[in-house]
């Protein structure tokens, strides 16, 4: 061979060389990067192409699939009662991807799941086509429905947890939309119209919102108190002067009315009548970093996935004055509704906090279940003590205090109310907050949140044991009366 004939077949075997090697990266290396690349359609003409696989609430579908007619998008999502179902399934759109559960087990739900080899194959061999799996929510149905009726046309949210499993048992966000009217792939009216809305609809107020929590961080703030020896007989006098001035300033902090038994009140009255004073003051006495650590059992200050990721709520690091604030619920405190749940619940389980979850069981096309979650542990904020303590005087603030509108027939109801101020001044509407818990002879099979964020109430009659109390009620009843 002569030497110019050598250096073309050099030449050419480097470039068969060099295509093999960006083959093999593309195939090998790229290959997820390339799959998941919002541009490439044939993933979504993929995930469209057979119907998806369903979420399940109490044994029925919450979704469905329907043909288009399209070339493309042969089936697009569809959803039974879908502004109140939202919260929970989230969408799955031909052009705008998906969100919550339908994001996030959207493997399964397609019928990608490597867990699902096995029936794929069959259906290979069969020459069926592929199948989804489906979803096994925990939630319940006339819990969800008492949730989602009682906020109505205001704005505002509500969790509720199953405080001996973490189980989710209601999720529900007001204002809401309707996933299916921007499933298909001539929805961009619909979408941007839901992006446009001030009041946002699509967002997840049940998980995704913060609030200041009102007079609810007290339970928080009597469980420090506790769990640190500051106080130990929730009836003994505390040493809570009033007026109490706010330390490092001449500022007095008020109680909502004329209360003269917040002075040197009690846990249990001061909680009962939700006195400003004495709560201020028991988180001055323990100091912000003390407050800090005790939030933290609760959940604070870090994410929450359900497995839906909630924002973390945040106890803040801060100064004397602003500590004293945050333990009302007021300053720089910010939760979202399950985090409050999440307080409720711990309390109601005798001090253990379950991890919440709302995901039960994945099951394969032919009914196998391929995943089942298990109940967990998170932490053990109060002890078995300290929480009997707090059930004590959570049930006095239903049975004789600002939360009589929860009280349930036959029932033990703990809870507290709230009245969180926002606002330049605090200007605006006061949100509107209760958390509570039942107890039945089978322990506490509910503790719910709830919040409203605005309504056409005059802010004289905003208070979370008027407006908040009687949805915590409902939705307490529904999970009672499933149980029978």
């Amino acid at each position: 061979m002569n030497k110019p004939v050598r250096r073309i077949a050099i030449f050419c075997g480097l470039l068969v060389l060099a295509l093999m090697i960006r083959d093999n990266w593309i195939q090998f290396v790229q290959a997820d990067e390339l799959k998941t690349n919002k541009h490439n359609r044939r993933v979504t003409i993929a995930r469209y192409s057979q119907p998806r696989g369903n979420i399940i609430v109490d044994g029925q579908t919450i979704t469905g699939s329907q043909e288009t007619g399209g070339i493309d998008f042969k089936f697009k999502r569809t959803y039974k009662n879908g502004p109140m179902w939202a919260p929970v399934t989230g969408y799955s759109s031909q052009v705008f991807d998906a969100n919550q559960i339908e994001k996030l087990e959207d493997k399964v739900l397609t019928g990608d799941d490597d867990r699902l080899f096995f029936n794929r194959t069959v259906d290979m061999i069969t020459g069926k086509g592929k199948k989804g799996g489906d979803v096994i929510t925990t939630l319940n149905t006339k819990a969800q429905e008492a949730a989602f009726k009682g906020l109505g046309d205001k704005k505002g949210a509500v969790a509720a947890l199953d405080p001996r499993t973490g189980k989710i048992l209601a999720l529900a966000s007001t204002p809401s939309y309707d996933p299916s009217t921007i499933a298909g792939a001539r929805d961009s009216k619909a979408w941007n119209a839901l992006q446009a809305d001030k009041n946002q609809p699509m967002l997840n107020r049940a998980l995704k919102q913060t609030y200041p929590p009102g007079s609810t961080f007290k339970v928080v703030t009597a469980a420090a108190a506790l769990e640190n020896g500051l106080y130990k007989d929730v009836d003994a006098k505390t040493d809570s002067p009033l007026p109490w001035i706010l330390p490092d300033t001449r500022v007095e902090l008020k109680n909502e009315g004329n209360l003269p038994t917040c002075k040197d009140g009690s846990l249990r009255e001061a909680l009962r009548i939700s006195c400003n004073s004495v709560f201020g003051k028991i988180s001055a006495d323990l100091g912000n970093q003390k407050m800090i650590e005790e939030a933290n059992k609760f959940g604070f200050n870090k994410p929450v996935d359900t497995p839906v990721r909630a924002v973390p709520s945040i106890f803040p690091k801060d100064n004397r004055p602003q500590n004293a604030m945050a333990g009302i619920g007021q300053a720089s405190n910010r939760v979202t509704p399950l985090q409050m749940a999440m307080v409720a619940a711990a309390v109601a389980n005798n001090g253990k906090l379950m991890e919440p979850y709302m995901v039960d069981k994945l099951r394969a096309p032919n009914l196998n279940v391929i995943e089942h979650h298990q109940p967990k542990q998170m932490s053990q904020p109060v002890s078995a003590e300290n929480a009997q303590k707090l059930q004590s005087i959570m049930e006095t603030v239903v049975e004789q205090g600002t939360g009589k509108n929860a009280q349930i027939d036959g029932v033990k109801v703990g809870g507290k109310t709230g009245t969180a101020q926002h606002g330049v001044d605090n200007s605006g509407n006061p949100y509107a907050w209760f958390i509570s818990y039942a107890k039945t002879d089978k322990g506490s099979p509910v503790a719910v949140a709830v919040v409203i964020e605005g309504s056409d109430t005059t802010r004289d009659d905003i208070a979370g044991g008027a407006l908040a109390a009687p949805i915590a009620k409902n939705v307490m009843e529904a999970v009672i009366n499933s149980e029978k």
